[in-house]
């Protein structure tokens, strides 16, 4: 089984981290989620869950993971203002390692400079971001690039977005 690496900080969207976390380890999938500092709490933006942190971005590698899950929201809007968790996703995305993002979840990778070339979609507020990143966008529920970048729009989009990502982590 995979052990993903999920990249979280405040503000991100609860049911896009919630229903995508259960999916994966319901199949038997290793979670861990990252943040600033380990321990410590972050919270979703609609429905105020909390998550815990179980490791700082400081003591993670992304050689240790075969996945990772950028969840939206505004979380990943505030961790792309953060080098250490732009050169962690440009690592996945250099190395092929499967990659899923869903909403907002995608403007991590448009800083990290690896949307170049690739098929991919998230919410309508960033579709620019993504075309001026590179990225050749549509607007569909779900979309996998090269068998690495699952991408998807919005919550009514998670599955859609849980089916291929769970897809591709059984490869």
């Amino acid at each position: 089984m995979a052990k993903i690496a999920t990249v979280l900080g405040d503000m991100f969207e609860d049911s896009e981290y919630l229903k995508p976390a259960k999916a994966y380890k319901d199949a038997g999938h290793e979670m861990e989620v990252i943040g600033t500092e380990a321990g410590a709490e972050v919270t979703g933006m609609k429905e105020n869950t909390a998550v815990k942190l179980d490791k700082s971005i400081d003591n993670v590698k992304s050689s240790d993971y075969d996945a990772l899950f950028i969840p939206g929201g505004f979380s990943p809007d505030i961790l792309r203002g953060d080098d250490r968790f732009v050169k962690f996703a440009k690592e996945f995305m250099d190395a092929d390692k499967p990659v899923f993002a869903i909403c907002h979840g995608p403007q991590l990778l448009i800083t990290a400079k690896t949307l170049e070339g690739r098929d991919a979609t998230g919410y309508k507020s960033i579709r620019v971001d993504m075309e001026y990143a590179g990225a050749k966008f549509a607007d569909k529920e779900v979309v996998v690039c090269q068998n690495q970048l699952v991408t998807s729009r919005q919550p009514d989009d998670i599955p859609a977005f849980n089916r291929e990502s769970l897809k591709l982590l059984a490869k």
